[in-house]
């Protein structure tokens, strides 16, 4: 508050005493002067050019711009002939002048409660934060954005999920403070990623972040009425930067998809940034109607030259470098609103590098200037100041050499609120071109070329070592004969008169010569002419293409997205899972997505005929525990309940184990999450839709599930650091009371004037009334009739018990009790609480009249669940179609989804695997598998996407190949581990 109060004071004190302090400084610094810049060619906005043109600038701003001005008698005049002045430029999403926030000290042990009193019970959230209060100008950073042509930057802390309001401040290293502040609140922010000031356990995963965000905009809606006893600072500064423009770091093209969903959940319109890979999903981003705020960071190339390295690199990422630059391209031929930010670059000064190359796959000049100017104007809401050049607004404008974008363009000033930046000395004369001078009888050769940037010198036919600096007036050229063992240089030292160069020249004897280097006409026009070819190679306006893009658009995805079909499978062995059990030599139809009709000799209308004949024909396999396809964490591992986070959020359509277990003849899975907490996270159900997004892999109208857990896990035995309650498995059936408690009295206060929604209350709440079903990581059988009696305590039951290894013992009682039981075939002894684990568990189950699964709960065992249902026949002697049935049929009645999927029944979704042979059998391929009547694996065209593979990716190793011949940036690929999650990974 001190900060404020000295500043707010400074900007007063600023504009009264200004006028009549004394000036010192050179006259360029000074903003009250008028100034009159004539002759240049003036690009006011995107698309509009001055000829010509003259501006008027006085006390910061622009008084007057346009032909045929009248210039004032008092104005300094600067001639601007043969110069372009552009808008500064506006950076939308910086850090410029921010204090870095202390990072809190490692207590050794995690944080599960609020670290500050009289905020917001999360830590991570402080929308209380102002920029303002951490504002400290270092010129020596703005100077890398004024020189990269920026005026203006939009600048907050990035520190955590609720960051507060930023301030908009002009880059003036001329100016003070109070002149450089233009708007003390300028936006309100936000991201997925939590406070480096605080320890906060709470959330630990991207689903976590987006409940947290979600519950903090209900919580500030009831505070807004007026309900709440006490007072909290950080939900008041929300509420009180409402009106702000609502500004979420979000990342990659999924993530925008997320964090515009959690918008439509609370009222809000995001501006969101992030999108660097948005030309993947661009008719999706098109439909939420969000502006972008874009980082322009693809990347180099990889060094692939070493074959054992290439293998680091997977398609998707060599495709991201071939098609990145493309992004901004087919953003605007999208339509979709964008600017660009330096946010991810080393430095600014990458940005125009970054542009030229985009621009190379037809992103245009206008379209790139207004990401820069116009469009970021409009998204901070300050295009009244900023953006264009109109009389009134601030004179913050770039002068260049040329049009902006082209290759050799420099930028001569930037002028900051009227301010003359020089960065470099313009209409420098042009000493490109040949010379000749003779010393001591020596002819040398001198090729200049690159506007002064690069030379050549020859003696003779020998060329030397040579570099060159041109500063000022001087040209200095210092030489070396490139063969000698001990180096001598030549220097010449010389100003450019009329056409030539005229000098000194100290030679490596000491002697110093006075000479003139003659411009050779003839050469001259020769070396242009080979200039200007050059040129035109490496400005060929050919528009790169992109290359192929797929569905998804990494390995195995195809061009088109898969689409319903009409087949009939001719002469199948057909496992129905129905009362007629398995049928030889049968036909099944599917059309509409639907299993249409079953019987022999039915007649093909319009249909693909598939020969089915020798091979057996599936319900898809139902894999009722997965952790396959999920984004950043399967736990929430924050809180000992984390009943308001939901996978449904962290969908990851592009996982490519969803192509694998496609593979292995899966068709569905629950996505659950992890076992970090007795009450955990909802489910997700999913089909698995190679291809398709997200929102249309959950199954309509899903049943509802949560992921409960008990034993070791949950009271954190393997955890070093472990201090969260509960620590005993006592604890953990307190857990489930005082919950189950307080959703009780949730319910009560329903009706109550001032009533808080709670999401995770009313999850909690659906559990109690038998809207949401239980899924129980369980091992022991005491937690396991524990959590039985808990539950009929309550007036609920649980739907199944995951992994249940010691369920054989139980088994009765979980019969009574109407609980299912899904667990493994044969795995036991990895951990001490499955120590009682048989591989006779699931057959002594179903012979209790338990409702019995399989699942994986490991991405490499849900590619060959085929294979442990056989050991159901093995360990038990269950007949083999019983033994299907545990990962079919079972599943899907355990995920209430039977009336669906899990059997070959006319009217159940065409949810089908086409087998090689037996199902059960450790040689069977799935050789088709179809979702909804719509095929997602083909082992013929599996054998197809292989060679397109392998011969795409020679095509892109020999590409960046020759770029890096070509000198191009590179970098080294590295290793990536992506971690594949079973409910016993480590999770603190």
């Amino acid at each position: 508050m001190k900060r404020i109060c000295t500043l707010l004071l400074l900007a007063c004190f600023s504009l009264q005493a200004q006028e009549y302090f004394p000036n010192n400084d050179d006259i360029s610094a000074v903003s009250n002067v008028t100034r009159a810049i004539t002759n240049a060619t003036i690009i006011t906005r995107p698309g509009q050019v001055i000829t010509n043109g003259t501006i008027i600038i006085k006390n910061g701003k622009i008084e007057a711009i346009g032909n045929g001005i009248t210039i004032p008698k008092n104005a300094v005049l600067e001639d601007a002939a043969g110069n372009y002045i552009y808008p500064s430029f506006i950076e939308s999403y910086g850090d410029l002048a921010m204090e870095t926030p202390k990072r809190a000290a490692n207590s050794g042990s995690a944080q599960y409660d609020e670290g500050r009193k009289g905020y917001y019970w999360n830590d991570h959230i402080r929308a209380e934060q102002s920029a303002m209060d951490h504002f400290e100008y270092d010129e020596k950073e703005a100077k890398k954005y004024i020189d990269a042509g920026f005026g203006t930057v939009q600048t907050h802390l990035h520190d955590g999920i609720a960051r507060g309001n930023g301030m908009l401040i002009a880059l003036d290293n001329n100016g003070t403070d109070a002149d450089r502040i233009l708007k003390q609140e300028s936006g309100n922010f936000f991201s997925l990623s939590k406070s480096r000031q605080s320890r906060q356990s709470y959330p630990t995963s991207m689903m976590g972040a987006l409940a947290l965000l979600r519950q903090t905009h209900f919580d500030a809606d009831w505070y807004a009425k007026g309900y709440s006893k006490s007072k909290d600072l950080s939900i008041e500064a929300l509420n009180t930067k409402k009106k702000l423009v609502q500004i979420i770091e979000a990342g990659d093209k999924k993530n925008i998809l997320r964090v515009d969903k959690l918008g439509d959940r609370i009222g809000k319109q995001f501006v969101i940034v992030g999108g660097q890979d948005a030309y993947e999903m661009i008719a999706d981003i098109k439909a939420t109607n969000a502006a972008l705020i874009v980082p322009l960071n693809f990347p180099d190339a990889y060094d692939v030259s070493n074959p054992n390295l290439e293998w680091f690199v997977n398609l998707g990422d060599m495709r991201e470098w071939k098609q990145a630059p493309g992004n901004l391209m087919l953003l605007s031929k999208a339509g979709i609103t964008f600017a660009i930010t330096t946010k991810d670059l080393k430095s600014p000064a990458d940005l125009m590098k970054k542009l030229q190359v985009a621009m190379q796959y037809g992103l245009t000049e206008d379209q790139a200037l207004a990401a820069l100017t116009t469009t970021p104007a409009n998204i901070l809401k300050v295009s009244d100041m900023v953006g264009t050049l109109e009389k009134g607004k601030l004179a913050n404008f770039i002068m260049t050499s040329g049009k902006l974008f082209e290759k050799d363009t420099e930028i001569y000033e930037n002028w900051v609120k009227g301010s003359k930046h020089v960065l470099k000395e313009r209409n420098k004369k042009d000493i490109d071109g040949s010379y000749v001078a003779t010393l001591n009888n020596l002819k040398y050769i001198i090729s200049i070329k690159s506007k002064g940037k690069k030379s050549t010198v020859k003696i003779d036919s020998i060329t030397l070592g040579s570099k060159i600096t041109y500063d000022g007036d001087w040209v200095n050229i210092v030489t070396t004969q490139k063969d000698t063992v001990n180096k001598t240089y030549t220097r010449f030292l010389a100003t450019p008169q009329n056409d030539d160069l005229k000098g000194t020249a100290y030679l490596p004897n000491g002697q110093e010569v006075a000479f003139t280097a003659f411009k050779n006409t003839a050469d001259s026009k020769d070396d242009k002419e080979d200039e200007n070819e050059n040129e035109k190679e490496s400005d060929d306006k050919t528009v790169k293409e992109m290359g192929r893009m797929t569905y998804p658009n990494i390995g195995y995805g195809s061009e088109t997205k898969p689409m319903e079909e009409t087949v009939l499978y001719r002469n199948a062995t057909v496992w129905t899972n129905e009362n007629q059990g398995i049928l030889e030599n049968t036909d099944v139809l599917v059309k509409n997505g639907k299993i249409s009709k079953i019987g022999k000799n039915l007649n093909t209308g319009s249909a693909r005929v598939i020969d089915a004949t020798g091979k057996h024909l599936t319900a898809g396999i139902v894999d009722e525990h997965s952790h396959i396809a999920i984004d950043n964490g399967v736990n929430e591992a924050g809180h000992n309940s984390t009943a308001e986070v939901t996978i449904e959020d962290v969908v990851d359509h592009e996982d490519i184990n969803i192509y694998r277990d496609l593979a292995g003849g899966v068709t569905t899975s629950q996505l659950l999450h992890g076992s970090a907490n007795p009450i955990g996270g909802r489910s997700a159900i999913i089909k698995l839709k190679w291809g398709y997004k997200a929102d249309e892999m959950i199954y309509n109208d899903s049943p509802k599930f949560i992921k409960f857990a008990l034993g070791e896990n949950v009271k954190q035995s393997r955890s070093k650091n472990g201090v969260r309650f509960p620590q005993t498995r006592m604890g953990v059936e307190q857990v489930f009371e005082d919950y189950f408690s307080r959703a009780r009295a949730y319910a009560d206060a329903k009706g109550n004037k001032d009533f808080r929604y709670d999401e995770e209350m009313e999850v909690l709440l659906e559990i109690l009334e038998s809207e949401r079903f239980v899924s129980c990581h369980s091992y022991v059988q005491s937690e396991i009739n524990m959590l039985m009696k808990v539950a009929v305590k309550h007036g609920f039951r649980i739907n199944t018990f995951t992994h249940i290894l010691e369920g054989y013992k139980v088994a009765d009682k979980m019969a009574a009790h109407g609980a299912g039981g899904s667990t493994f075939s044969d795995w036991w002894a990895y951990k001490y609480e499955v120590n009682d684990a048989i591989p006779y568990n699931g057959a002594i189950l179903h012979s209790q009249g338990v409702l019995t699964a399989f699942n994986s709960d490991d991405a490499e065992m849900s590619r060959r669940l085929n294979q442990e249902a056989a050991k159901a026949v093995k360990y038990g002697g269950v007949s083999e179609e019983e033994a299907w049935k545990f990962v079919t049929l079972n599943p899907a009645k355990l995920l209430h989804i039977d009336d669906r999927t899990g059997s070959i029944k006319t009217g159940k979704d065409a949810d089908l695997v086409l087998w090689s042979e037996n199902p059960l059998s450790v040689t069977a391929r799935a050789e088709i598998t179809m979702i909804d009547g719509i095929v997602f694996f083909d082992k013929q065209r599996d054998l197809g996407f292989r060679k397109s593979i392998k011969e795409e990716r020679q095509q892109l190793v020999n590409e960046m190949i020759l770029a890096k011949n070509k000198g191009m940036k590179t970098q080294t690929p590295k290793k990536k581990d992506k971690t594949l999650y079973e409910c016993d990974t480590i999770h603190w």
